[in-house]
């Protein structure tokens, strides 16, 4: 974005953790990481830097939430439709935006007397898809995702697992493009080098259609059986 901006203040300097320079410095910290799902902290740790936390993933149907979030400045899901941009953003989008924000706190507050409220919805409903998911994944040797340590989520009062919104997967032998060798069963993704990683790696998402998934589910549970 710096170089998009031709910036003379500013320079995209790369991954944090290979930040060797001297200086004044913004790190952006992103957790859950997209797009690999893992929880991430400050890399640089220097008394000139700037920390920018992106939080848009901190949900609890996502990640185990282990305390609240209390950093001096933070992106959330809805802060592009609140405050982070208020010129190319209609009024109407942040109306609809807060609108949607009132409806996930009344689901939590009448979940006694309407159902489940939406954040046990969606978290049932992602540890159904990625069980399915590691189940397809275990039966061969095709391809690898990423194991998670499960947390104690406050939110939820109990032990949870990291369910994350992606996954990041890994096309393992010799296929070394896993873009388009999975665009070749019908499937998209997101290479890993559009997140500077190996071509070996995709991005998946797992927020799709039940019809979407469940094809998903199917065309790659296919490759493992040809393969």
């Amino acid at each position: 974005m710096a170089d998009y901006q031709k910036s003379g203040l500013y320079q995209w300097a790369g991954d944090a953790e290979n930040f060797d320079k001297e200086g004044p410095y913004i790190e952006l910290v992103t957790s859950p990481n997209n797009p690999d799902g893992y929880r991430r902290k400050s890399m640089v740790n220097r008394s000139q830097g700037l920390l920018i936390h992106d939080l848009a993933y901190y949900w609890p149907q996502y990640t185990p939430i282990s305390s609240p979030s209390d950093h001096d400045l933070t992106l959330f899901t809805a802060s592009k439709t609140t405050e982070l941009n208020t010129i190319g953003v209609s009024k109407d989008s942040q109306l609809r935006a807060a609108k949607v924000l009132k409806a996930v706190s009344e689901s939590c507050e009448e979940e006694n007397h309407k159902g489940e409220s939406f954040f046990k919805y969606s978290y049932n409903l992602m540890a159904r898809r990625w069980k399915q998911l590691r189940e397809v994944v275990d039966a061969g040797d095709m391809f690898t995702i990423p194991q998670f340590s499960p947390a104690f989520c406050t939110f939820f009062g109990k032990e949870t697992e990291p369910q994350p919104a992606f996954v990041w997967l890994k096309c393992e032998g010799d296929v070394e493009d896993c873009e388009t060798f999975l665009r070749g069963h019908k499937i998209i993704t997101r290479s890993g080098t559009q997140f500077g990683a190996s071509p070996k790696y995709v991005r998946i998402s797992m927020l799709d259609t039940d019809e979407t998934f469940i094809q998903f589910i199917e065309r790659l549970s296919a490759i493992q059986e040809r393969e």
